[in-house]
């Protein structure tokens, strides 16, 4: 439950959502009754969000949503619910602008359905996922290591975390997602081939600027001059 606002303190801590990833006129598939567009404001760089649900069209497809629409694609726990999960990113993809992020959280098998499929705790999920491993209690687990290499022609795998920092691994099975605490999953960073975002533009910063970056480098040279050209912090001998 509110899975979403979960989220928004651990992103704020972490850079690159506010510099990168929400960064333009992005959607939210699935969105509802927790949408992104809630925080917006934290997230300066964000221009818009448009919170995709039930009344807009099957999110397996995103039907009539034009290719390389948006800067950035976002869904939480919305993978899990698609009849054909590979579809629905494809399609997802498709509509990410070249050089856009998408970033997509799924319950993991092991901290939310906990052993047991179909799900007791929501019947409406089609799909477990985890990050990779030999075998699976689940005999619909996807393995998104496998999942997303059908993808790399398109995306380059930025991130694939499981979120497991406030899960109490002490306490029965129960669903730890109906706490106020407890994400239960795993979030994934992709981003669209094609664009110039990150990537280095070869812009001299001012000059002002420029003496600190030159300074680390000749406060390196130096520690390699005054060590008698060793390089710095390789010797292990005894004091």
């Amino acid at each position: 439950m509110r899975e979403c606002s979960k989220s928004i303190v651990r992103r704020l801590h972490n850079s690159n959502y506010v510099r990168k990833y929400f960064v333009g006129n992005g959607v939210d598939i699935g969105g509802k009754p927790d949408p992104l567009e809630l925080y917006v404001e934290f997230f300066p760089l964000c221009t818009s969000v448009k919170t995709w649900d039930w009344e807009d069209g099957d999110a397996q497809f995103m039907k009539n949503v034009m290719d390389n629409s948006f800067d950035f694609v976002f869904s939480s726990h919305c993978l899990e619910h698609m009849v054909s999960a590979e579809e629905a990113l494809g399609n997802w993809i498709r509509i990410a602008k070249p050089g856009g992020y998408l970033i997509i959280t799924v319950p993991d098998e092991d901290l939310y359905e906990q052993g047991v499929f179909p799900s007791t705790q929501n019947r409406d999920h089609k799909w477990t996922f985890t990050i990779g491993k030999a075998n699976s209690w689940s005999d619909k687990s996807v393995s998104l290591i496998r999942f997303l290499n059908e993808f790399v022609e398109h995306v380059e795998i930025v991130k694939i975390e499981q979120l497991n920092f406030d899960y109490r691994y002490d306490l029965p099975r129960y669903d730890r997602t109906m706490t106020p605490v407890g994400e239960c999953a795993i979030e994934i960073i992709l981003r669209k081939h094609g664009g110039n975002q990150d990537r280095c533009t070869g812009t001299q910063p001012p000059k002002h600027l420029r003496r600190y970056y030159n300074q680390y480098t000749h406060d390196r040279q130096a520690m390699i001059e005054n060590n008698n050209n060793i390089e710095p912090f390789s010797d292990e001998s005894d004091l």
